[in-house]
């Protein structure tokens, strides 16, 4: 069987992401949408819009997100598109995705989740750009492509039901269940497959791109997000999100930048670097990929 390949530059500008994306030979074409996380008010790491812009509007796509379970500035679709166009989002539309409720998928051969609740408008779209930032989490160890199609496309409620590893859809009873924290990572896994599934079995095409810049050991969801800990690494592109997440984790350990400890500490203290191999069991992609440097 062929290796997923993983495209990777060391350039981080809008010519280079647009370059990642045509590598990776898929026409994202009808109705398209652009999953990023667009930054807890706050927060300062998430991706730039003078970096992804060119390429949105090359896909003449519409930046989409879901509200938080977490109480913020996003957990409602009125204070989300301020934030969003506070952070420099206005120059494409933005549909918070559950604005209007949710939709529930079937997740299958799933240990802790029975189905996964995704934002209703996800159903309107035709073609999808997982565009990820990775960095480090409190919660998950880190955040890349697997984190932003379980979590990111998850309603508001389907996020609470995904960090209660299915016990509650409730968004203030989630933070309170009680649950191993493999449950959690796996229970992402689960999730991001789900919506895989939903792709294919609907006809919809997604592909899977990660910028590696200011690399924070907290997420784009956290307001008091901290300083990055390590030096830019790049970008990475694939159409198997496991495979484009394992690179991630692998560019993380390979790397000389002695700000890596720090990263590796919190991803493996919250046991996130196991999610690749679980979404592998679930047949959601390969861990064994060949990285192609442009």
């Amino acid at each position: 069987m062929q290796k997923p390949k993983v495209y990777f530059t060391k350039t981080i500008t809008p010519e280079s992401l647009i370059k990642i994306y045509e590598s990776l030979g898929v026409k994202l074409d009808g109705e398209v949408a652009v999953k990023v996380s667009t930054g807890e008010d706050g927060a300062k790491g998430y991706l730039k819009a003078d970096l992804i812009a060119p390429l949105v509007k090359l896909l003449n796509g519409t930046i989409v997100e879901c509200n938080t379970a977490y109480p913020g500035a996003r957990n409602n679709e009125k204070d989300h598109l301020e934030v969003a166009k506070k952070h420099g989002f206005g120059f494409a539309d933005i549909d918070i995705m559950d604005a209007d409720g949710d939709i529930k998928i079937p997740v299958k051969a799933g240990k802790h989740l029975k189905y996964d609740l995704i934002g209703k408008h996800f159903a309107n779209y035709d073609s999808i750009l997982n565009l990820a930032h990775g960095k480090g989490h409190m919660m998950g160890g880190f955040g890349a492509n697997l984190k932003n199609q379980s979590i990111g496309i998850a309603s508001r409620n389907g996020k609470a039901y995904i960090h209660s590893c299915g016990q509650t859809e409730d968004p203030d009873a989630c933070w309170s269940a009680k649950y191993a924290q493999i449950e959690f990572i796996e229970s992402m896994a689960e999730a991001a497959k789900a919506v895989a599934d939903y792709c294919t079995e609907n006809g919809k095409k997604i592909v899977y791109i990660t910028v590696m810049n200011a690399i924070s050991t907290s997420c784009d969801c956290d307001s008091k997000q901290d300083d990055p800990v390590m030096a830019d690494i790049g970008i990475i592109g694939s159409t198997d999100p496991v495979a484009n997440d394992q690179a991630f984790l692998d560019l993380i350990w390979n790397s000389d930048d002695p700000g890596k400890d720090k990263l590796i500490e919190r991803i493996t203290s919250r046991e996130g670097e196991k999610i690749t191999k679980y979404a592998e069991s679930l047949s959601l992609g390969s861990t064994d990929y060949e990285l192609i440097e442009l």
